[in-house]
């Protein structure tokens, strides 16, 4: 059967603003306080919550509720978190699986619930989480509504290295320049990447649209990359290799991405380069995806 299991943190999924400067300004006592008293209390949206939403819907369509679905994540108590899931059935979220830490990091759930992906507003659990190969990004705050929330396709957006794939063809870059870096892909070209922290999330993506039409299909995928020509052929090829499909494929040269992220317009976008990601979250629903060379201290 296919499935595609998201893990996604209270944080991520709705606006806990207010409640998180309680904690850091006057403590666990007073957060907790604040939640129990204000568990009535609808939370607005978060930055991940369109892409949340679009994700569940897609059961809809499939007619099987399993074969998508969101799980919560939460450094919260079952106390504090009865707010989060009191707002989840305010608006329909057909979320029924949540682990509430008290405090602690909830990464090692991630794999085993068997998430292909791990969305979160900590930074820290996001790097544990990857470090246990896990797909995992941090959710940046979003400057503005991104995409079209009443569409019901939901378009994601990748960068290639150190995402989707490995980081390999970027340390050479960073430690050679562009010149050795095309002359060195160029002669790779038959040679597919090895892997990235992404790669499983988007082979279960393209399973689950294989279970669509190509022409009608509530998923659409790109891939938004600072390469070009001749750098584009083993990233081409690498994927013919794994089989998997990408809707769009935009090799930029080094042209800024956002522009692109707009006529592409995404519902989020995940890149491993947080200055990508700082420009990219005043437009479109952004995750940082601290892995490689390019996150290196």
């Amino acid at each position: 059967m296919v499935r595609l299991v998201v893990a996604i943190s209270s944080r991520a999924l709705f606006d806990l603003a207010a409640s998180h400067r309680v904690f850091e300004t006057e403590g666990v006592e007073a957060y907790c306080r604040y939640q129990m008293d204000h568990e009535e209390d609808v939370l607005e949206p978060g930055v991940a919550f369109p892409m949340a939403k679009k994700l569940l819907a897609l059961n809809e369509r499939l007619g099987d509720r399993g074969q998508v679905e969101l799980i919560l994540l939460s450094r919260n108590s079952s106390d504090t978190g009865l707010r989060v899931f009191n707002s989840i059935r305010h608006y329909g979220l057909d979320i029924a699986r949540a682990v509430f830490t008290g405090g602690c990091s909830p990464y090692s759930y991630v794999s085993a619930f068997g998430a292909h992906l791990f969305l979160s507003a900590d930074p820290n659990d996001v790097r544990m989480a990857l470090d246990a190969g896990c797909a995992a990004a941090t959710i940046l705050p979003l400057g503005r509504i991104s995409g079209d929330e009443k569409a019901q396709q939901l378009r994601i957006a990748f960068d290639g290295d150190a995402v989707l794939f490995s980081d390999e063809a970027e340390q050479v870059f960073r430690r050679h320049g562009l010149d050795v870096f095309n002359a060195t892909e160029s002669a790779a070209a038959h040679e597919p990447l090895r892997g990235g922290p992404f790669k499983d999330f988007l082979v279960a993506l393209h399973a689950i649209q294989g279970l669509f039409p190509a022409e009608d299909s509530p998923l659409r995928t790109a891939l938004i990359t600072a390469r070009g020509a001749p750098s584009h052929e083993r990233v081409i090829r690498t994927l013919r290799a794994w089989g998997i499909r990408i809707d769009e494929s935009l090799f930029l040269g080094g042209l800024d991405k956002v522009p692109f992220l707009k006529a592409f317009d995404a519902d989020f976008f995940f890149d491993d380069q947080r200055m990508h990601c700082d420009s990219a979250s005043a437009l479109v629903a952004t995750g940082h995806v601290p892995h490689g060379v390019s996150n290196e201290s």
